[in-house]
């Protein structure tokens, strides 16, 4: 009995041990197309709340595996969710317990400002935007500063001040004030030994016809997205007539750089879009779609952002879209579709009206609809630019 007792303790201990050795902490670096770091493991048809993008090859302390993600230790009190198809194996064993930070330096070129933040190594980071007055927060976790001077160039345009704050013992924060109540766009990686935040100037001249315009003509291809309740009008086709109608006005009202993410019937994945409208350096991005509910009574028009920086652009337009009879939906914040993702430039979803609604449809198949809707994108852009002069 004894002896059948020390052996299944002996088994027990091994358990235990292979189960510890199974969850041992191990580092990881990200990879892959757009790489992004989660809240939590909530989910719905967008995927869970994303605290936001990395750069590719950001070492990351990987401490569990849950429901296909990786919980990676970001901090001593930070913690978040990235999916294990975007990390990579790294032969580093272990992170140190904290890194320090070196100089920070500002300056700007003849296109954008630059803020960079001397690291000893390429540890995982938030950003987010705020307003009144306009701000850009970078966090940077696993991170203790060492920074004891900060340089500021003369040769900043958009860039009012740059500090920063020792929020936690491991959390280094970087606060960049902004001249305009506008945010233009940033985006942020690592350059060498510096992370880098790329700053957006205002234009020079605040005409949309001096401006570059994306449009986005949402679905395509094997994604057909929503279908009509009685005409069953095909999100993927319509979003498309929509998007040539805006194109077309935009061009009769002299609007000269205009880019499209497809013309035809083409499938586009949301995160190559991204990174070719990154590769495009669009001023503004506008993406078009047509909405559905289970509920048949539900209808209206609606515009979505994600930062809140670029909220008066959704504002605007929908201002506009509600003097075409539509019921209002709402203006959405906070919104976790793939193309209000990016911090680089103004972007708006414009939800236009519901297929899964009888009226909202019929509307949807009109080919005059189509001009008025490209009409009030018009409007709505241009009383934004008008709040900005």
């Amino acid at each position: 009995m004894k002896h059948l007792i020390l052996l299944l303790l002996i088994v027990t201990y091994s358990q235990v041990q292979a189960q510890n050795r199974l969850y041992e902490p191990w580092i990881g670096r990200s990879t892959g197309k757009l790489p992004a770091l989660a809240y939590g493991l909530g989910e719905d048809r967008l995927g869970g709340a994303k605290m936001g993008y990395i750069d590719s090859n950001v070492a990351l302390r990987i401490m569990d595996t849950v429901k296909g993600m990786y919980l990676v230790q970001l901090s001593k009190f930070h913690q978040a969710y990235i999916e294990q198809s975007y990390v990579r194996t790294d032969s580093l064993n272990k992170l140190k317990p904290w890194y320090v930070t070196g100089s920070i330096s500002a300056k700007g070129d003849s296109a954008y400002d630059y803020i960079n933040v001397i690291m000893e190594e390429k540890l995982p980071y938030k950003t987010w935007m705020e307003i009144n007055p306009s701000k850009i927060v970078v966090d940077i976790f696993g991170v203790q500063s060492n920074t004891n001077w900060i340089t500021q160039l003369t040769s900043l345009k958009e860039v009012k001040n740059v500090y920063y704050h020792q929020t936690e013992d491991d959390v280094f924060r970087v606060t960049i004030e902004l001249q305009h109540k506008q945010h233009w766009g940033y985006s942020v990686g690592y350059s060498g030994r510096a992370l880098v935040v790329k700053i957006k100037r205002q234009p020079a001249i605040l005409d949309l016809r001096k401006l570059k315009i994306a449009i986005d003509a949402g679905h395509g291809g094997t994604n057909t997205g929503a279908s009509g309740i009685k005409a069953k009008a095909s999100e993927k086709v319509y979003t498309l007539r929509f998007a040539k109608a805006l194109q077309k006005y935009l061009k009769a009202k002299g609007v000269k750089q205009i880019i499209m993410t497809r013309t035809e019937d083409t499938t586009f994945d949301n995160k190559d879009r991204i990174l070719w409208l990154q590769e495009q350096n669009p001023d503004v991005l506008i993406s078009l779609h047509l909405n559905s509910s289970a509920n048949t009574n539900v209808s209206g028009t609606s515009t979505y952002y994600k930062h809140i920086g670029f909220r008066p652009l959704t504002t605007s337009i929908l201002k506009r879209m509600l003097e075409l009879k539509l019921n209002e939906f709402g203006n959405v914040g906070s919104f976790n579709f793939a193309l209000n993702s990016p911090t680089d430039f103004p972007n708006a979803l414009v939800e236009i009206a519901f297929l899964s609604n009888e009226a909202d449809e019929k509307k949807i198949i009109n080919t005059k609809f189509h001009s008025d809707v490209a009409t009030k994108i018009y409007s709505g852009l241009s009383d934004w630019l008008k709040t900005l002069k």
